[in-house]
């Protein structure tokens, strides 16, 4: 059996689930790209839900629908790429019904399939949390980009995967989102608790 088939994709149902319940399943499941230099999968420990177009910290803020947040008002169970600080690029996953601007940042991964090709790519060592502790650097070890937006993530070359959760989630306010006033404290970021790979350790 191949590595892309032991990794047996969830269900497009899946993805039909209100925003908050999706971050908090996603814990746990396993980020699959089988690229053209070769699969890569990592277990998501962290995530992030935005629930436009009431969450001031959404991109689909007040309704705003332009050619960046198309992703976000189709289908749910689609990739939502966009760039962070002009610099690399996140990966979200579309939520909820169709028409409803809903997704949730995936933050950080645990490596479990690829990590020389993950090595390569991002110049870290393997043994380091820094390889794919961060929505950019995960981007950057998983080969994601620009091309991936709107990608069908039940079919096709990236996809979500059953896995296995080995600690209880916690939850906390997001990161990076102060300009959103009271949504700022929304507490809707979800980890795993005790992973290494949690991109930043909880307050208090």
């Amino acid at each position: 059996m191949t590595p892309s088939e032991e990794l047996v994709a969830v269900d497009a149902s899946f993805y039909e689930a209100p925003v908050l319940t999706l971050a908090r399943a996603l814990i746990g499941k396993v980020l699959v790209h089988l690229s053209p230099e070769g699969l890569v999968a990592g277990r998501i420990v962290e995530t992030e839900a935005y629930r436009g177009p009431l969450d001031l910290a959404a991109h689909s803020a007040r309704g705003r629908r332009t050619k960046r947040t198309e992703a976000m008002f189709g289908p749910p169970g689609r990739a939502y790429m966009f760039m962070l600080y002009g610099s690399s690029w996140a990966f979200n996953v579309t939520a909820g019904l169709p028409g409803e601007p809903h997704a949730v940042l995936v933050r950080a991964l645990e490596p479990v399939a690829g990590l020389d090709l993950m090595t390569k790519r991002r110049g870290v060592a393997p043994h380091r949390r820094e390889l794919t502790n961060g929505p950019g650097k995960l981007c950057g070890a998983l080969g994601l980009h620009r091309a991936h937006y709107g990608a069908d993530l039940t079919s096709g070359a990236l996809w979500i995967a059953e896995g296995d959760r080995r600690a209880p989630v916690s939850r906390s306010a997001r990161i990076n989102v102060d300009y959103a006033g009271v949504w700022a404290e929304r507490p809707w970021r979800f980890f795993e608790r005790g992973n290494r790979y949690v991109s930043v350790a909880p307050r208090g």
